[in-house]
């Protein structure tokens, strides 16, 4: 190299505790907390979009009982009932690790009013 500027190492780079981390290490579990609070909010987040979902799939006559009149109405009420029940399958598939739990925290703490909002304008 130039005798200006010599070639030196980091201090960093050379320390024997300084490698790159382990791929197969285990993640630190979710603190209880932090658990509760993101279950909580999923399963409500959940529990709303099933609402809205089955209240928009119903048929645009009085009873359900007329969904056979058009078959748009019946259409929509099948793939409102598949979606519910597709939501309903994710309530019992929770996340597998804190990074999922403090997602859905924050995803709950701002989806849960938003979609409350959105089911009191579509009743």
């Amino acid at each position: 190299m130039n005798e200006r500027f010599p070639e030196t190492k980091p201090a960093e780079l050379e320390s024997p505790q300084a490698q790159p981390p382990q791929l197969n290490s285990p993640e630190q579990p979710a603190p209880n907390g932090l658990r509760v609070a993101a279950i909580a909010l999923r399963t409500a987040f959940i529990c709303i979009m099933v609402v809205v979902v089955l209240r928009v799939a119903m048929p645009q006559n009085e009873t359900i009982w007329t969904v056979y009149d058009t078959a748009g109405d019946l259409v929509r009420l099948l793939l409102g009932v598949i979606a519910s029940i597709w939501l309903l399958a994710q309530l019992f598939a929770g996340p597998s690790e804190a990074h999922g739990y403090r997602t859905w925290l924050y995803l709950g703490l701002t989806a849960i009013p938003l979609s409350l909002i959105f089911l009191h304008a579509i009743w």
